[in-house]
């Protein structure tokens, strides 16, 4: 996809959602960071039914390791994978506590060293807590990067390097909530809603599908 097609792409992308943010509901930079260990491989829907209750239980990281292993688990077991998710989450907690005063750090290689954040973690944060221009590419993103032509790659790598490369400067910083949006409720993964889509004329698999 060309420079002058991307740009069209977040232009429309913007005009559908101006102020794009993610569905997650959180307070702070903790609760953020929790719900987005929790949210790997769960819907932001269930996340946010189990820390609605959490998060009146314990709001920081003392509180959350005062819930305990079998507390934590009480709010969280309707999510998937929530005994590894716990013991991550109350680790995270003990060092967010021991090396940065309670408080959620705002670099990478802080970020990617507590237990539970990866990669993908540390961009949703750096990005939406920090407001910094990262791109965290999940299932969603991947599929819109690839169907659409904007940044084609065979690993989730190859993908955020050709999104950061090709998003224009004004776009970077929305962009990538704006990906999650379009491949969460538009460009899904089975029978993606092609004739409504904002973007059809600039994709490359609406194009090759004779969508028009």
């Amino acid at each position: 996809m060309d420079s002058t097609k991307i740009h069209q792409l977040f232009s429309r992308l913007q005009a559908v959602c101006p102020k794009p943010t993610t569905e997650l509901r959180y307070q702070s930079s903790f609760e953020l960071l929790v719900a987005v260990i929790l949210s790997a491989q769960a819907t932001d829907k269930k996340v946010n039914e189990a820390t609605k209750s959490l998060f009146l239980a314990a709001r920081t990281p003392q509180a959350m390791l005062d819930l305990g292993d079998a507390g934590l688990k009480t709010y969280i077991k309707t999510i998937g994978l929530y005994n590894a998710k716990a013991a991550n989450i109350l680790k995270t907690c003990a060092l967010l506590l021991e090396r940065h005063g309670g408080e959620v750090p705002g670099d990478r290689a802080a970020l990617e060293a507590l237990p539970g954040v990866g990669r993908k973690t540390a961009n949703v944060m750096l990005n939406t807590a920090f407001g910094e221009p990262t791109i965290a590419v999940d299932t969603h993103i991947f599929r819109v990067a690839n169907r659409t032509g904007l940044a084609p790659g065979k690993t989730v790598r190859e993908v955020e390097e050709g999104l950061l490369a090709a998003t224009p400067e004004e776009f970077k910083l929305d962009a990538h909530h704006w990906l999650i949006l379009h491949g969460r409720y538009v460009c899904i993964a089975r029978k993606p809603h092609c004739p409504e889509c904002p973007i059809h004329d600039l994709c490359a698999y609406a194009q090759n599908s004779e969508v028009h």
